[in-house]
């Protein structure tokens, strides 16, 4: 059984990345959502209060493609989606920006700073409104853990997945929309 398992993560990885497809094209009930950014491209304007002290705001990420993660610190999958979008930051830099938007209050700053100081994030963690921690906001929809979009330069939504998506296939959904 043990053997079983890293082969299902697999499986449910492959499923969960849409494919071989990098721009997310499938269609249908939820999957429709998480694999296409909605109709006409939408401008994402935001703005979040940052770890590191100043706000950070859509106009910080303008010029370059931007991976946004939306993550939480009790959740074993935004750990990992946190490393992986930390390697293909690594990998694609400078062409591209990252930020990891955390969906919990700024009252769990302690708790926030020390899972990114253990996972030694290079990219920005802002902490999410409550409108956004709702699946409002800027990321309508998005209110779960792990989720990704990436923003093309003029900050406008090109794709989004819900769950965890491996350094290969967002890497190459990187560069299918460079």
């Amino acid at each position: 059984m043990v053997r079983r398992r890293p082969l299902l993560l697999g499986s449910l990885t492959a499923a969960a990345c849409g494919g071989a497809d990098p721009r997310g094209t499938r269609s249908g009930g939820e999957g429709a959502n998480a694999g296409q950014a909605p109709a006409g491209r939408p401008e994402r304007r935001f703005r979040f209060a940052s770890l590191a002290g100043p706000v950070v705001t859509h106009e910080n990420y303008r010029g370059r493609m931007t991976v946004i993660l939306l993550a939480a610190t009790y959740d074993a999958g935004s750990q990992v989606q946190a490393r992986f979008v930390e390697s293909v930051v690594r990998r694609h830099t400078p062409r591209i920006n990252a930020l990891m938007v955390v969906l919990e209050p700024p009252q769990n700053a302690p708790l926030v700073e020390a899972f990114a100081a253990s996972l030694a994030l290079s990219y920005d963690v802002a902490f999410a409104d409550a409108a956004t921690i709702a699946g409002e906001g800027p990321f309508p929809g998005l209110h779960h853990v792990p989720s990704l979009l990436l923003l093309d330069r003029d900050g406008r939504e090109v794709w989004r997945r819900l769950g965890l998506v491996e350094r290969g296939p967002l890497s190459d959904t990187i560069r299918a929309y460079q």
